[in-house]
């Protein structure tokens, strides 16, 4: 049936929006329970993984801009971005799956550190084949900014919902399908890793199918240059604001991704059961709800400057609270309360920077009349990995300095502060960092925000009015 007006407008950005949730759950697994993984259950030591983080990354750097490059210039009967949302969707299923499985060797030896490595690398990999593609569609949608934040609300909407489902059923997921482990122990096991790893695969399919089904890719610029790094470094030094956009939210990231990944090595180490952390991740899934109606409620008066800038002070707040009710006081009702006034800051945070990277793609085209949406876009991937990799270091560093040791039922009282600190006290000064760099140095707004606005319309117009091309 075909869909008009706005109901079928509604329907294709919910649509959309279903992809997230499949993305999330890979997204989501990875960076907040791999770790975890493999310190509990492989026992690979810290200094591995501090090894093994920073080589994936330098990977990653070379290749998702090539990837983003492939998806620019990508002329499919399906589109331009749909067609690689579902290989790389299908693709990274497989690797997730095989990441949480062990196929049989054992632990310690070479082959387990060598089947770790490459199923890290290609995980990264396929992961930047599906979400490149996802998240360059929003310009292609429309150009208009309140559509784009609609858009990029749905799109984070359910973003969140796949984050919550990771967060609130894992804990319980890893107990339930684990063996071995009795709930009185709330010890994860291998077997709960690999099934639990498996249902969120098949899923990751079947919202990329739903996504790349239901979507339409209206205006779409296609970019038929060859990769180099030569022009990717043209893209990035002509584009000041891209750079300025990765560095705070790189910092910003990692600080919250921090408290997610430690969340499960707190709540079974300090608070002596991780499923707390469902309920805690519970709460967050409300102020995540919460904090996407910020944004609609605050551009009717202020400016998204300002209200990113408030967002980010919210955060912080919830965390100097966090801090006190969780650590300090070990008041669990308190502390899940808390974590509302965060994940509110936290949600419209996220909204506020898909919004912004879709900006600085039209800021690209203003600066330099090249349209470059999936190679803008392939760095927020990438930042969103260093993000990662930030968070990693802090984390095996905190872990090995602290003597933590994965097979241990009880962890010494120094492994037990370093983890309530990485939880909940270095998070909000990135985030104050992050604070200072965006408010000194993102010029994205009023005037030259509208200067851009209205070049970039003025020269879709010139585009629809030509003579279309042959597919």
């Amino acid at each position: 049936m075909k869909q008009n007006g706005k109901g079928g407008e509604l329907a294709r950005y919910i649509g959309y929006g279903v992809g997230a949730v499949g993305l999330d759950l890979s997204y989501g697994l990875f960076y907040s329970y791999l770790s975890k993984y493999l310190t509990d259950v492989l026992l690979m030591p810290a200094a591995f993984l501090l090894i093994l983080t920073p080589i994936a990354r330098i990977w990653d750097g070379i290749n998702d801009p090539i990837m983003g490059t492939i998806v620019d210039s990508t002329k499919m009967r399906m589109g331009k971005y749909r067609p690689w949302i579902l290989i790389g969707a299908c693709s990274n299923a497989v690797v997730l799956a095989l990441l949480f499985t062990n196929p049989g060797i054992p632990r310690g030896s070479v082959w387990m550190y060598v089947y770790v490595a490459v199923m890290y690398i290609l995980w990264g990999m396929t992961n930047t084949m599906a979400d490149i593609p996802y998240w360059s569609m929003v310009p292609s949608f429309t150009n208009d900014p309140n559509k784009r934040n609609t858009i990029s609300t749905i799109a984070r909407t359910f973003s969140g919902i796949g984050q919550g489902i990771i967060t609130i059923f894992t804990p319980i997921a890893l107990l339930r399908f684990g063996s071995g482990a009795s709930d009185a122990e709330k010890k994860v096991s291998a077997q709960g890793f690999s099934r639990w790893a498996i249902l969120c695969a098949v899923l990751l399919v079947v919202f990329a199918s739903i996504c790349a089904g239901v979507t339409k890719e209206r205006h779409v610029v296609y970019n038929n240059d060859k990769f180099s790094f030569k022009k990717l470094f043209g893209v990035l030094k002509s584009n000041d604001q891209l750079i300025v956009f990765m560095l705070f939210s790189m910092i910003s990231n990692a600080g919250w991704y921090l408290t997610s990944c430690v969340g499960a090595y707190y709540f079974e180490n300090v608070e002596g059961d991780i499923t707390k952390q469902s309920l805690f991740a519970t709460f967050g899934a409300v102020g995540s709800f919460l904090g996407l109606f910020v944004i609609p409620l605050m551009s009717k008066k202020y400016t998204r400057r300002t209200i990113y800038r408030f967002c980010l002070l919210m955060v912080f707040a919830g965390y100097i609270a966090m801090i006190v009710c969780g650590p300090i006081l070990h008041n669990m009702l308190l502390l899940n309360i808390t974590y509302i006034i965060a994940s509110i800051g936290i949600a419209s945070m996220f909204v506020n920077q898909t919004v912004m990277l879709a900006d600085i793609v039209d800021y690209g085209e203003y600066k330099t009349g090249t349209r470059s949406e999936s190679t803008t876009f392939s760095m927020k991937g990438f930042l969103q990995k260093m993000a990662y990799t930030i968070q990693t270091v802090i984390l095996f560093t905190g872990l090995g300095l602290s003597g933590y040791d994965g097979a241990a039922q009880v962890q010494t009282e120094l492994s037990k502060t370093t983890i309530s600190i990485m939880t909940f006290g270095i998070p909000p000064i990135l985030i104050l960092i992050s604070f200072a760099i965006f408010s000194k140095k993102y010029k994205l707004y009023g005037e030259l925000s509208e200067t851009v606005r209205t070049f970039v319309e003025a020269r879709r117009a010139e585009m629809d009015a030509a003579p279309a091309e042959e597919p």
